[in-house]
């Protein structure tokens, strides 16, 4: 497995570039043919956040999937150590789901032709609703009523349909067509 290694805002010493190829190397040993691992560590500028100073992402292909971990620590290592840990949980989780779903036996629909191991997308519900044009603030509101992580509305300032949703940050984006 070749680990590629990126910085933002800081050096990567050979100590850690040495750690970071065989804790990963080791983490990945689940899958035969895991693909080369992208690790990037950055250093965030901002003093507040000290104790999150350096962050770490590992990115790899894994089984056909992508995998995407991230992590912060007030150190390099931490920070490494904490997303190698969380590496090697999703790809335990990975594995687990391909083991379980090859092992589960296959359902046989006699009217539809064989697309091989493709599972076609079923709708199970559908959900229909009056579109009221509101503004950005307003669809706010009712996002945050509903408790929903994304809302479909008509923008009043625009007259488009635009969807409002949660970032993990906790602030809002807004998705218009042009």
């Amino acid at each position: 497995m070749i680990v590629q290694l990126h910085s933002r805002h800081v050096d990567i010493d050979q100590e850690f570039r040495e750690a970071a190829e065989s804790k990963i190397a080791h983490a990945a040993r689940f899958f035969e043919g895991t693909g080369d691992a992208d690790v990037e560590l950055s250093e965030e500028q901002n003093p507040r956040l000290a104790p999150e100073k350096y962050r770490v992402e590992i990115t790899c292909r894994a089984g056909g999937h992508l995998v995407r971990v991230e992590s912060a620590s007030s150190t390099p290592m931490a920070a490494l150590d904490l997303a190698v840990d969380r590496f090697e949980k999703q790809l335990r989780r990975l594995r687990d789901r391909m083991v379980q779903r090859s092992r589960q036996p296959r359902q046989d629909k006699s009217d539809t032709p064989a697309t091989g191991d493709q599972i076609e997308p079923e709708i199970v519900r559908v959900k229909q609703f009056q579109l009221k044009p509101m503004t950005p603030e307003e669809a706010i509101l009712q996002l945050d009523m509903l408790g929903h992580e994304f809302f479909y509305f008509r923008n009043a300032d625009t007259d488009l349909d635009s969807v409002l949703y949660r970032r993990r940050d906790g602030a809002y984006g807004l998705i218009e067509p042009r």
